[in-house]
């Protein structure tokens, strides 16, 4: 057979038809390479193995709460019995009244396990505008029922506050109100007002010059005073003559302002024993409502229907059944003062904490807080995380007075253990 005159030209361009081939495969299994990763890096981050915190979230401290339960845990694995005296808590349970209310609805209610309105259900806001007016003088204001205290200054915050807006804080603040500010886009504009040295007390004088500045344009606007009153974590209470409920001890007395620019915020959870139940609210002026139900929407939707009849129990059993408690925290109160008196506490008459100043030479109180706990066994919190380096908190409502003489006398060991010790010696964990 005679060859074919194009054969040489047929077979060479077959070959370069076959490197071609083999040219765009490697390079299209590069490039699928190439993009395999490049969308294995995009789900990394997706999907959370490679995920980033936010900014506002890396700006935000730590929750003190949660680093006491990990203390107290790890010392628990290790055997220690640690009496907790760090988070602020009642040892009672809700009225009866309560726990029946959450019975009959489970019973009751078809539309229990439903979405409820934004704000509220209706009765127990009727209720709480009772409460307001017979109890605090609050009697033009409109209310929002939250899942909690906690919920409902983020509420607040979210609803007022800019990110180039200043929200004002008096140390000793309680911690979440700093990280709620902070989480939301606040830590640059973060102010801390200053107190009166020897009561801790708010100092008006300085507002007052703070606020003659509000128009220059190098300072920032100020969106929102905060004031925690009787205060966490000193127990301080606020007079009247600067701006009664609860928790108020020697005579003291608790007041409420209100206003078109005074929001309120309450909770269930100290007075009733409702700490998991997870009910506060916002007293508010009028005009906030529908900044408000934006953020209540798009975070818990409605308050927890369940506990909403918790909270209609608890206001029919009243300051009655609140009073009726208060004895046991009044018992508890006095032992931790003899055990802490060879300290300075701060002059404390509301709420459930004593916030008390170390020797001087102990700096770091976040060291003697974890020595406490596992050489005393006794847990307190560090007054850093309230912006108050050298303090610690007690909260004292937290067991039965059987139960707290126990802690008194841990208490009262580890005072004197501080004040005599060798100190040029580190503390012993």
């Amino acid at each position: 057979m005679a060859d074919n005159p194009r054969g040489p030209t047929l077979r060479i361009l077959g070959a370069a038809v076959a490197v071609g081939t083999i040219a765009w495969s490697v390079y299209r299994f590069v490039e699928a390479a190439k993009l395999k990763k490049e969308q294995k890096y995009c789900g990394d981050r997706i999907l959370g193995q490679r995920a980033h915190e936010s900014s506002r979230i890396r700006s935000t401290d730590s929750p003190c709460i949660v680093q006491m339960q990990v203390l107290q845990r790890d010392l628990g694995s290790d055997g220690k019995d640690i009496l907790k005296l760090s988070q602020g808590i009642v040892h009672w349970k809700p009225p009866p009244e309560a726990l029946e209310a959450a019975k009959r609805s489970l019973d009751e209610m078809s539309d229990i396990h439903g979405y409820g309105d934004d704000e509220g259900c209706l009765l127990l806001r009727e209720m709480i505008s009772t409460k307001l007016k017979n109890e605090n003088n609050i009697t033009n204001s409109q209310v929002m029922v939250t899942a909690g205290a906690n919920q409902a200054f983020t509420n607040v915050v979210l609803a007022t506050a800019d990110a180039q807006s200043s929200i004002i804080l008096w140390p000793p603040y309680y911690f979440n109100h700093k990280m709620a500010i902070q989480m939301t886009g606040g830590s640059s504009t973060l102010e801390l007002g200053q107190p009166d040295p020897h009561t801790l007390v708010p100092d008006p004088k300085w507002l007052e010059d703070r606020i003659k500045v509000k128009n220059n344009k190098t300072e920032k606007k100020i969106a929102a005073c905060v004031l925690c009153n009787p205060c966490n974590p000193t127990g301080v209470v606020i007079p009247g003559s600067i701006l009664k409920r609860y928790f108020l001890y020697d005579g003291a007395r608790h007041e409420t302002v209100e206003g078109p620019h005074i929001i309120n915020i309450f909770s269930f959870s100290k007075a009733y024993g409702m700490m998991g139940w997870r009910l506060g609210y916002i007293a508010y002026p009028e005009s906030l409502g529908p900044s408000l139900l934006k953020v209540q929407d798009t975070i818990p939707i409605c308050p927890t229907q369940i506990s909403e009849h918790v909270g209609i129990g608890a206001l029919r059993a009243g300051r009655t059944f609140v009073e009726g408690k208060l004895e046991s925290i009044r018992a508890n109160r006095k032992m931790l003062l003899e055990a802490l008196k060879p300290l300075k506490v701060v002059e404390s008459k509301g709420a459930i904490y004593l916030f008390v100043k170390l020797p001087d030479q102990y700096v770091n109180d976040s060291k003697v807080v974890k020595w406490l706990a596992s050489k005393h066994g006794v847990l307190v919190i560090p007054g850093t995380s309230c912006g108050a380096p050298g303090y610690f908190r007690v909260s004292y409502a937290n067991m039965i007075p059987k139960h707290m003489e126990v802690a008194a006398k841990r208490l009262r060991s580890a005072v004197q253990d501080l004040l005599t010790r060798d100190r040029s010696k580190p503390l012993n964990m």
